[in-house]
């Protein structure tokens, strides 16, 4: 949210979400053709998923609301202790406890239904006895595992809640009083609710029902034997945290924290660490002129890596003997850190920074825990680069102690051999966008084995700028074996409350899931190059700018 000139604010949304095929939004106007009533309250645009009755995000004729994701820890896990002679009792405070049984029917096409009892105790559900993973512990684990045991889940989306009711709310409210008593209905999957209305007001609300703890953060499985690691409630709705109008002008989700230390309860000890967040502030208040929707465009497509500009300058200082090394080296000289397609710096890079990550930590992690190259790791490594001669550094494999010098240079001579094997021998030819592509799957038949099926349903590879940590963030993961994109801005939408015909969405497949439809791959492209359609408000544009009617009507 951002006020500008006219007084009146910009509200920009771009979800971060895997990539999928159909898209998982659906752009939609719910327009009531007669006078409000209570009979027909919606006049609302903006984007739903199929099947929700309402608008997850867009705006009314006062408000607008966007979505991150708060990443709050909303799942724990119990390691309960199962009767040898009953397996269907559990011990609680030291005495046998029945657990409830339900019967459930899975009915499977041209095969007779498969049916299943679950079995519960007071945290949940019972996992291990379908989740593998659950059901060995290693001899290591910080818990006392009974000879007898399964693992329950305790999640708060299991329990009733009024998320539908909350958005239907939301999409009738007509000022921040209104907004807020619709998020306190918003239990589960809780959201970043960020807020602008035709007035110039801008806030933000964390909602959701975050457990209070007797004991313990969340983090990892616990004994569930008697009541010290239970929930004794949520954190009331009046203690989430919340802003109106905030001195600064703006406000910025990205997934970051947004509570600090000081704060009474856990929300999630997993918070990303804040790159995207820091890298708008750092382009909003570097803007001396009021916001534009242009800018917000270009906040949207913004592509520069902040951990480049941390240790590009460590690279910089090196000298490499090989002549296409050293070619390499010189094009991050005035490189402007920024992930473009064409760039063949972006290639550089990237690959360095996978194989930095290798060199520096396979040797220490086990397979299960080697970095990923999130965002978690652009600080673990800021780190390290802070202290040369860290353990970390060394490669327990050889009998030398390496430092930080020699794994970065042995990390950027690696980068180039890979580039130049897989890209050519010239470094100025190295294209970022033929490493890091997206491949759009269809969701269901996409990795079904059938050539003929595949090749109807799935769209083929698209190249990408960005990463994981820009704005654009178009996430690959450094353990996986290429730089395939697997997170993406799913939608772009940028809302002016001066004028809401002014506002621009786009979203990134097509708005139809239907392969041989036109629109099943029509925004792919626009998508891609961070571009925009007008989101139609007014009735007179919608009826002009029509492609087809489709009239309903009860008997």
């Amino acid at each position: 949210g951002k006020r500008t000139a006219t007084g009146k604010p910009i509200l920009a949304d771009d979800p971060h979400l895997a990539v999928q095929m159909p898209s998982i939004w659906y752009e939609i106007g719910l327009h009531c053709t007669t006078d409000i009533t209570t009979n027909c309250p919606y006049n609302v645009t903006g984007f739903s998923f199929p099947g929700v009755p309402g608008i997850i995000v867009g705006h009314n004729n006062r408000i607008a609301w966007g979505v991150t994701n708060v990443m709050s820890d909303t799942m724990d896990l119990y390691i309960e202790k199962i009767n040898p002679q009953n397996p269907n009792q559990y011990e609680m405070n030291g005495k046998w406890v029945d657990m409830q049984l339900v019967k459930e029917e899975i009915k499977v096409a041209s095969q007779e239904p498969v049916n299943q009892i679950v079995r519960s105790t007071q945290h949940g559900p019972i996992l291990s006895e379908v989740f593998s993973p659950l059901q060995k512990f290693d001899e290591n684990s910080s818990v006392q595992i009974p000879k007898n045991y399964a693992v329950s889940l305790r999640w708060n989306a299991l329990e009733p809640s009024r998320l539908i009711a909350a958005t239907q709310e939301i999409n009738r409210a007509q000022n921040w009083q209104d907004f807020r008593a619709a998020a306190s209905k918003f239990e589960i999957a809780a959201q970043n609710l960020i807020y602008a209305d035709v007035d110039g007001n801008i806030g933000y609300q964390m909602p959701g029902k975050t457990p209070i703890r007797k004991k313990g953060d969340g983090r990892y499985p616990v004994q569930g034997w008697n009541n010290q690691y239970d929930w004794q409630g949520y954190i009331d709705f009046e203690e989430l945290t919340h802003s109106f109008n905030p001195q600064q002008g703006y406000i910025i989700t990205a997934n970051n924290a947004v509570v600090d230390e000081s704060y009474p309860y856990i929300i999630t000890k997993d918070w990303v660490r804040g790159y995207r967040a820091k890298r708008i502030d750092e382009i909003i208040s570097n803007t001396k002129s009021p916001l534009s929707l242009a800018d917000i465009e270009l906040i949207q497509a913004d592509n520069l890596d902040l951990n480049a500009r941390d240790l590009i300058p460590i690279i910089q200082s090196m000298t490499f003997d090989n002549p296409v090394v050293e070619n390499a080296r010189q094009l991050l000289l005035n490189w402007d850190f920024k992930l473009e397609i064409k760039s063949p710096e972006s290639a550089i890079f990237e690959t360095f920074w996978k194989k930095l990550l290798t060199l520096t930590f396979n040797d220490e992690l086990p397979s299960d825990y080697r970095p990923d190259g999130s965002d978690r790791w652009y600080a673990v490594v800021k780190n390290l680069a802070a202290q040369p001669n860290n353990l970390w550094w060394d490669n327990r494999n050889t009998p030398e102690f390496e430092n930080r010098d020699e794994i970065f240079k042995l990390a950027f001579v690696e980068a180039v051999d890979e580039l130049e094997n897989s890209l050519g021998s010239n470094p100025e030819k190295w294209n970022w966008g033929k490493l890091h592509q997206i491949n759009f799957r269809n969701v269901a038949l996409g990795k079904s084995g059938v050539f003929l099926i595949e090749k109807l349903f799935n769209r083929g590879i698209y190249q990408a700028a960005g990463d994981g940590e820009t704005v654009n963030a178009n996430r690959w993961k450094a353990n996986q074996s290429s730089f395939e994109v697997t997170h993406i801005p799913s939608f772009r939408m940028i809302l002016d409350l001066a004028e809401f015909d002014n506002s621009q969405a786009i979203h990134s497949t097509g708005q139809s899931g239907h392969a041989f439809n036109r629109h099943y791959t029509d925004m792919i492209e626009p998508w891609r190059n961070v571009e925009y359609h007008s989101m139609l408000w007014g009735d007179e544009k919608i009826d002009e700018k029509a492609e087809s009617t489709l009239v309903l009507r009860p008997e």
